[in-house]
């Protein structure tokens, strides 16, 4: 299993789709509990993430590999989808 590492900012509209799809997604697969997911507040832990090339968030890495990026388009069916593809991705082996 991959680990996770997920960009978000407090008050972000975005960030509140992405943990509620995030909770949908576990409601279906339960099994994606046991992937480690690291969550790094850009504003508290600004200098670690500017070590990573992403513009917005929620932003999600799989391994080193950015997996996601939101874009002001996206709404929360599409947030969704793709947080699907992430908690897959670093599912699979």
């Amino acid at each position: 299993m991959k680990k996770v590492t997920w960009f978000y900012m407090n008050g972000c509209p975005y960030c509140r789709n992405a943990n509620k799809a995030y909770e949908d997604i576990l409601n279906d697969h339960p099994e994606y509990k046991a992937i480690e997911i690291k969550k790094i507040n850009e504003v508290q832990e600004a200098a670690l993430a500017d070590t990573y090339d992403y513009y917005y968030v929620p932003t999600f890495y799989v391994d080193d590999k950015k997996v996601y990026e939101c874009s002001p388009q996206d709404n929360y069916d599409v947030i969704k989808q793709h947080v699907e593809v992430v908690l897959k991705s670093a599912f699979d082996e």
